[in-house]
């Protein structure tokens, strides 16, 4: 008569280690694949209209000789110090930590096309597949722990149930040393596809080398002590091995980085460090070459950020005056401006800047909007309109572009327009509640059918999902 009720908590028991586990395996996916809403998830995104630029023309041969060139793969910037790169759905986020460590844009290009191999090898699908198999696995070891733990305890023998724990633990561990197997794996497949990646592009691999060597490094002075089948990823020295054979048979082994192009890694190195890291930081990027371009452009921005304002014009005005059609030169200098309240000068170089912009950034525009906002005239307004709906055509969801976007509505007495600018701002910030608040406030006012009351309605109607895809 016990046996039934003893049956009943080794399914227990059963039931609370098969979801140990399996929180254990989602915790893994996770890491393969945060949803598109991860900006509102908390990850400290950073946007800047030329490192994205840079960081795009980077990746844009990578992503061709990947087959990725028409796949919409985004490029998303992380606030983070740390040396990393990964990839979730079709975004790639790149720390500027890395951007900056980065001395060379090879460094940067072999990043990019480590992650492209895993995107282009579908790895992310293929681990969520491995996952499930390990799930599988790990429920079936547990099974058969418990009808050993059942059996031990029908017939009083501790030996044979402390042998049914020990098959569900050792179930656990073979399926989480499986998905770890799997994964070093990948990052090998991903590896060997960078190197014919910057083949195909004419690109040598010593970047790739220099960064894992950063990584070995790392670990020897850290003095950490890895079980190498406890990780995700090969070991280091593992990983320079396998490679190094191919970079160094590669016939574009010994090709270095056009000037112009280390030239705008070495500016944008010294703005993310101005604007993140400090003026230590700048300093000592500017102690290699203080008279180089890269060093003026981290001076001024370091006089505009932390100095006289009027300095950093003139500072600007040198730079200009060397690269006059430099749209980030315009840029810097409509954010002095606006900073001094010149907001109709600041509109006039920001102008500069967006017809001068070969990437075409939304954010330069929305930056123009914003100055004529400033400006505050009716005219001005309605300019300012135009322009953040072109910066909003250009980068969807960019939700500050939204909130601005409806101050100026607001300012025309365009009231529907602007509710569900604000609506768009909710939603691209994730905050669906107001989001569809605002969505019906602007439906209530708009035309049915109409583009407008439309978009109201698939906000109104949509439903965030947190399932893995």
């Amino acid at each position: 008569m016990l046996s039934r009720p003893r049956t009943m908590i080794a399914r227990s028991k059963i039931a609370r280690t098969a979801r140990g586990f399996a929180t254990f395996l989602l915790a893994a996916a996770v890491a393969v694949s945060a949803s598109v809403n991860a900006f509102a998830q908390g990850v400290p995104v950073v946007r800047d209209a030329e490192i994205e630029a840079l960081v795009r023309d980077y990746a844009r041969p990578i992503f061709k000789a990947a087959g990725l060139a028409n796949d919409g793969i985004d490029i998303v910037l992380v606030n983070d110090q740390s040396f990393n790169a990964f990839v979730t759905g079709r975004r790639l986020f790149i720390n500027t930590g890395a951007l900056v460590a980065a001395e060379t844009p090879n460094e940067i290009i072999g990043v990019i096309a480590h992650e492209a191999g895993h995107i282009a090898g579908g790895h992310q699908q293929k681990l969520r597949d491995q996952l499930d198999r390990a799930k599988t696995m790990a429920i079936i070891a547990t099974l058969l722990g418990a009808g050993a733990m059942v059996a031990g305890a029908t017939t009083n023998s501790r030996g044979l149930a402390g042998a049914g724990m020990g098959v569900a633990a050792g179930g656990g561990e073979m399926a989480q040393r499986s998905i770890l197997a799997y994964q070093r794996g990948e990052e090998i497949t991903a590896d060997r596809s960078a190197i014919t990646y910057l083949n195909a592009t004419g690109q040598s691999g010593m970047g790739m080398l220099k960064t894992f060597g950063r990584f070995q490094s790392a670990l020897s002075l850290s003095g950490t002590q890895l079980d190498p089948y406890r990780i995700s990823h090969p070991m280091p020295q593992e990983r320079i091995a396998n490679l190094e054979a191919l970079v160094k048979a590669s016939p574009y082994v010994d090709n270095v980085d056009p000037p112009t192009l280390q030239q705008r890694h070495d500016m944008m190195r010294i703005k993310i460090a101005a604007y993140m890291q400090g003026q230590a930081a700048v300093s000592r990027l500017m102690r290699k070459n203080p008279t180089s371009l890269a060093s003026r452009y981290g001076d001024a921005q370091q006089t505009y950020l932390y100095g006289n304002p009027g300095a950093a014009l003139t500072k600007t005005a040198a730079l200009i005056k060397e690269q006059p059609k430099n749209p980030y030169f315009q840029e810097l200098r409509g954010d002095i401006l606006m900073k001094v309240n010149k907001p109709k000068d600041a509109a006039d170089a920001y102008a500069k800047a967006v017809s001068l912009d070969p990437a075409r950034s939304g954010l330069l525009m929305v930056s123009l909007g914003q100055a004529l906002m400033a400006v505050g005239t009716p005219d001005s307004v309605k300019k300012a309109v135009t322009q953040l709906n072109n910066g909003i055509g250009r980068d969807k969801e960019n939700a500050e572009a939204y909130r601005y976007l409806a101050q100026a509505y607001g300012e025309l007495g365009q009231i529907p327009a602007a509710d569900l600018a604000t609506a768009e701002g909710h939603f691209y910030s994730a905050d669906y509640k107001n989001a569809k608040i605002f969505a019906m406030r602007a439906q209530q006012k708009l035309k049915r059918g109409e583009p407008g009351w439309l978009r109201a309605q698939d906000i109104i109607n949509y439903t965030p999902s947190n399932k893995l895809k």
